[in-house]
């Protein structure tokens, strides 16, 4: 009597592959990568999925956000949970407070829907497979020659090895050292968040100047851009061509929340009373966020160990495209994984497409963050996130 042959094991010889980052990037190729049962482990520096806010709202574009959901099974969940509503937007005029523009989405308009950042991560995090996020796991390096093995060394000593590595880190991405020394520049733009809780009831003045999606004011020096989230919370961003340090410059930290409030008050002096009390009303403290920006174009020679994805492959300034190009990212080389002979191949296929399209939206976007300070500009400008 023969003995049966065992089944192979698929996974038994499987690519060791690594994701740093569990953004929305990050956590949209493990999916569709999980969905062509392709293993993947997701490095994450944070404690948890609860570890701290994360972010605003986001727009979902049909032609890219959605491709990548799609890809990942899951676009009918996020349209369950999108806010179409949160696509009108308002533009008024500094000096007198008064609505100049306003777009209201048409009863079937799906064309960018927004979300919030929190749930949208929520929806991509339990799609996956018990596990596969590791937390607590902040990247220190990637180790080990281009042709791989590479070691990841994290900041608390421990290691892992994978045959390939998926930079989804962001601005600062680790990853990205083993690829190209290139570094963000600041843009000259500083974007300074406040937040307002219980909208509705305690800031009814503010919930009916943004309405239900996002409003726009600026003067050519300065601006304020205000979006309504979910949960009944508003994000003010008071846009300013400021130094990189102008906090450390001036003796302030974020936690000084009264003289950061005194001076706005003093640099949107000329501003209609509406729209000033965006600066004195805020719940708790600022939170400063310069914008940085890739050099245009950026580029690195092709290893078959080590790719990039989203802000880590493409920082740009804040203009509605950086979550969209890094989950539509995600899923091309994800996709590419699961159809190429090698990963060696994928990521040469994938980078032939990503490369091309973000340097060409990069080249257009290429110092625009100054355009959000001009009247009437920036209505599509949403925020980046950490």
């Amino acid at each position: 009597m023969s003995t049966p042959t065992p089944t192979p094991d698929p996974t038994a010889t499987a690519p060791r592959i690594a994701v740093i980052g569990a953004g929305p990037g990050g956590l949209t190729c493990a999916r569709v990568l999980q969905r062509h049962g392709i293993p993947v482990t997701v490095y994450d520096r944070e404690a948890g999925r609860e570890a701290r806010d994360q972010g605003g709202t986001l727009d979902l574009h049909a032609d890219n956000g959605q491709v990548a959901l799609k890809a990942a099974g899951l676009l009918d969940a996020f349209l369950a949970k999108a806010r179409p509503e949160g696509q009108e937007m308002r533009t008024y005029e500094a000096g007198s407070g008064a609505l100049t523009g306003r777009h209201v989405p048409e009863p079937d308009e799906m064309f960018k829907p927004e979300i919030d950042r929190g749930v949208l991560r929520d929806l991509l995090l339990d799609s996956l497979a018990p596990g596969t996020v590791r937390w607590g796991h902040a990247l220190a390096a990637v180790e080990g020659p281009a042709e791989g093995p590479r070691t990841l060394r994290f900041a608390d000593g421990t290691t892992a090895v994978a045959d390939l590595v998926i930079g989804a880190d962001g601005a600062w991405s680790k990853v990205r050292r083993a690829l190209s020394g290139a570094l963000p520049a600041y843009s000259g733009v500083t974007f300074l968040e406040a937040w307002f809780d219980d909208v509705d009831n305690r800031h009814p003045e503010l919930a009916a100047l943004v309405g239900q999606g996002g409003a726009h004011a600026a003067d050519g020096e300065r601006a304020m851009f205000a979006q309504r989230n979910g949960g009944d919370h508003i994000r003010v961003y008071l846009i300013r061509r400021v130094p990189a340090d102008w906090l450390a410059a001036r003796g302030l930290t974020t936690a000084d929340t009264e003289a950061i409030r005194a001076l706005l008050l003093e640099e949107y002096a000329d501003w209609g009373p509406a729209l000033r009390r965006v600066l004195t009303d805020n719940d708790g403290p600022y939170v400063d966020r310069p914008i940085h920006a890739l050099p245009v174009p950026h580029t690195w020679t092709t290893q078959p160990t080590a790719t990039l994805l989203g802000d880590a492959a493409h920082l740009m300034a804040p203009l509605g495209v950086g979550v969209n190009l890094a989950m539509l990212d995600a899923a091309d080389l994800a996709l590419a994984l699961a159809t190429a002979p090698t990963p060696a191949e994928a990521v040469t296929a994938y980078e032939s497409t990503m490369r091309p399209r973000s340097e060409e939206i990069a080249a257009q976007l290429h110092g625009a963050a100054t355009g959000l300070l001009g009247a009437g500009e920036g209505l599509d400008a949403h925020i980046p996130q950490n």
